[in-house]
């Protein structure tokens, strides 16, 4: 008798349905998920073949087809897209952000907020990390800050600001105490990035792939660790869309494991993995 996908036994992925999801991943994420990952496909879509109560991964296939809302989709995609990050990451960046970045866009911006836009925020370490360097700095420039990620699930843990001990842990203890509050009764074990921090970010889905934030352009873009998991062809779509979306002398910021090379723009490189718009492009 075949398994049934509520039980504990993994259902098979076959060639067939493996080819639809990673085409469907590539399309919708520009992921490309090659046939070594079945294992870890398989691991991901266990527990949505077996919330649906489906017995394969061809039935699964004719859900996402026939799922007019769009939701299942969104969980698919959650489920299969890696989301890793931690607080200070690539921690040059941010330096730079202090000592350069903010001095130069001074003294062209005088008034009005820097306007920032985070675009890979997985679980919010990052734009929280940035927000900390901004109210560190002597003289904090005023600033907005859109952070937007593909998954919806990181997202929601984003914008709550709670988080492990053990994910602050290596934090400076001062900072800890400038900017998180410790939780305490129910919340035990956990701290919460301070509502001062909370309040100058706002959250928003956002596919890469598929469309830009709007609005005003951005004084700084940081968009990293993401364009990892792209081929060349989707990485020139992203970057293209990025550099639409800054100010002229805005500053995109990429993570230090990619590279621009062999991708068309016209942005200057700055520093490691930091790049700048022409001031008056």
């Amino acid at each position: 008798m075949a398994a049934a996908a509520h039980s504990l036994e993994p259902v098979l992925l076959g060639d067939r349905e493996l080819a639809q999801i990673s085409t469907l991943v590539r399309t919708k994420a520009g992921i490309t998920l090659t046939p070594a990952k079945r294992p870890l496909i398989i691991a991901r879509l266990q527990k949505r073949l077996r919330h649906l109560q489906l017995r394969s991964y061809a039935d699964y296939m004719k859900v996402l087809e026939s799922d007019s809302t769009g939701e299942e989709l969104t969980s698919f995609l959650d489920a299969l897209t890696t989301n890793h990050t931690y607080f200070f990451r690539e921690e040059q960046h941010f330096e730079l952000l202090a000592t350069s970045v903010v001095p130069e866009w001074r003294k062209t911006q005088p008034s009005g907020p820097l306007k920032m836009w985070c675009a890979a925020c997985s679980s919010g370490q990052e734009p929280y990390t940035i927000a900390m360097t901004l109210a560190d700095m002597p003289a904090p420039p005023p600033y907005t800050m859109l952070a937007s990620d593909l998954s919806t699930k990181v997202l929601e843990k984003a914008s709550s600001g709670v988080y492990r001990m053990e994910d602050v842990r290596g934090l400076p203890l001062d900072l800890l105490k400038r900017h998180f509050e410790r939780g305490v009764g129910a919340q035990h074990g956990l701290a919460r990035v301070s509502a001062a921090l909370r309040k100058n970010i706002t959250y928003k889905q956002i596919n890469l792939l598929e469309q830009g934030p709007g609005g005003p352009p951005f004084d700084v873009i940081f968009c990293r660790n993401v364009m990892i998991y792209f081929e060349t062809d989707v990485q020139q779509r992203v970057v293209s869309m990025l550099e639409r979306h800054l100010a002229p002398g805005g500053y995109l910021f990429v993570s230090h494991s990619e590279s621009l090379n062999g991708v068309e723009h016209g942005l200057k490189w700055i520093a490691p993995a930091a790049y700048r718009k022409p001031p008056y492009a």
